[in-house]
């Protein structure tokens, strides 16, 4: 989806005001996408993308960990069971909202702020990780933890959103 009208403000409600219920919804528009499928189908983990200790404490819960749950039970091949890992990653430190951020703010702003658990890196090794986040705009979430992936052992990492900004916008 274009993150605009209608779906900004649903992502809103998911994101911020304390609507986790929309990950259902959510997974099912997504899984409509046959790319979806074929990445679900393909990787050896899926990972969501992690929020800082402060984040998760203020909502009570991470958007895209959600997220993630709800493709997996919603995911066309119920036999296939995921390889989640809720814990794969972990953010180091607290930096500023990437809301008000330029692009290249927000590029500098990520770097190194992702590393992989400790406890998890032995199942990176060779591994084709899904990353699972609710939005992307300028792609510096999405690239500053796929290199944390990366350095842990990955081989490949692919990206999985809900919505994207549009690439004029």
């Amino acid at each position: 989806m274009d993150y605009a009208y209608p779906w900004d403000e649903l992502i809103a409600r998911f994101k911020f005001r304390g609507e986790p219920g929309w990950a259902g919804p959510m997974a099912t528009l997504l899984l409509k996408t046959p790319a979806a499928v074929g990445l679900l189908q393909t990787c050896n983990l899926v990972v969501p993308v992690p929020l800082t200790p402060t984040r998760l404490a203020r909502r009570g819960y991470n958007q895209s960990w959600e997220l993630v749950k709800a493709l997996c039970r919603a995911a066309p091949d119920t036999s296939n069971h995921y390889n989640v890992l809720s814990d794969a990653l972990v953010r180091l430190g607290e930096v500023p909202d990437q809301h008000s951020l330029t692009r290249e703010q927000r590029m500098r702003n990520l770097q190194g702020v992702f590393a992989a658990h400790p406890l998890r890196t032995v199942q990176f090794n060779g591994a084709h990780v899904l990353l699972v986040d609710d939005v992307t705009t300028t792609g510096a979430t999405l690239h500053s933890a796929a290199q944390a992936l990366l350095k842990a052992g990955a081989q490949q990492v692919s990206a999985l959103v809900f919505a994207r900004t549009a690439p004029d916008g």
